[in-house]
């Protein structure tokens, strides 16, 4: 495993992981919201990094990565998509698989609204929505559990937002998490500070042009058991990818890759081998 420090834009420190070959091809792994590069750890633990060079960053105001103040930091496409371009040139990855779980898409979305698709092999959402805030359906996002909205996890009390951290937890899994894991996403996830979280959640997008336009192959993976994405959200995101190819988890919740990291793994090194080769 190999540890890494770029200056994203605007100069935010980025802390980075990657495994596997330097000279193979690269699958960029984005986190998803108030979460951290160890999300991908039955990933990067296994033998996906005997194929594929896998690169796990925390993104900025998560994890070890530096985490501005300002919310403009978080609130736009720009800094997001500065980020991932840095990333890419600062580790020298010739079209990368950007691989983005639930705000993680909207983070490969804001890439590819910034700098298109050509310096990408293809695109992979797992459990992302691709409209919120006001360009998101009438009262779809309404329809969430209070959970799910996790609204405490803004709040500067540090046992409301633990209280609200932990329901969030377990409402991304179909079944309730063993104690190690909750313990382990628990601890990580408090590394987001409340101000990030809610700059980077209530935001108003929608990417139904940058999916529309997209050239590259594209896969929408998805856990049957939601509670996040609900199907509906789902629905809208097979719509927008060109081909609508898209992959249904049973058994999974908003976690799929943890849930089943089997196939997981497997179906993901099936696409990137056909769209890499």
């Amino acid at each position: 495993m190999r540890k890494h420090e770029i200056a994203g834009a605007d100069g935010v420190r980025l802390h980075v992981r990657d495994r596997g070959p330097e000279d193979a091809p690269a699958l960029l792994l984005i986190h998803g919201w108030s979460q951290h590069h160890m999300s991908w750890s039955k990933q990067m633990g296994g033998d996906l990094a005997d194929r594929f060079r896998l690169v796990a960053p925390d993104l900025r105001g998560h994890g070890a990565s530096a985490k501005p103040e300002d919310a403009a930091a978080y609130d736009t496409s720009a800094p997001w998509a500065g980020d991932i371009a840095a990333i890419i040139a600062a580790l020298g990855l010739d079209r990368p698989l950007l691989v983005g779980w639930s705000m993680g898409g909207w983070v490969a979305c804001d890439y590819l609204r910034v700098h298109g698709d050509a310096g990408i092999a293809g695109l992979v959402l797992v459990g992302s929505t691709i409209r919120m805030g006001q360009g998101a359906a009438a009262g779809v996002h309404e329809k969430r559990s209070p959970a799910v909205k996790a609204t405490g996890m803004y709040s500067e009390d540090q046992e409301a937002n633990l209280t609200a951290t932990i329901g969030f937890l377990r409402a991304c899994f179909a079944k309730t998490p063993s104690k190690q894991d909750l313990a382990l996403m628990t601890g990580f996830n408090m590394l987001c500070p409340p101000h990030v979280r809610k700059a980077a959640r209530l935001r108003s997008e929608d990417y139904r042009p940058e999916l529309e336009a997209l050239t590259k192959p594209a896969l929408a993976i998805f856990g049957e058991g939601e509670k996040v994405c609900l199907p509906a959200m789902a629905d809208e995101v097979r719509a927008a990818l060109p081909g609508g190819r898209s992959l249904s988890y049973p058994g999974c919740g908003h976690v799929p890759f943890w849930e089943n990291p089997d196939r997981f793994n497997a179906d993901l090194a099936q696409f990137a081998t056909e769209v890499m080769s």
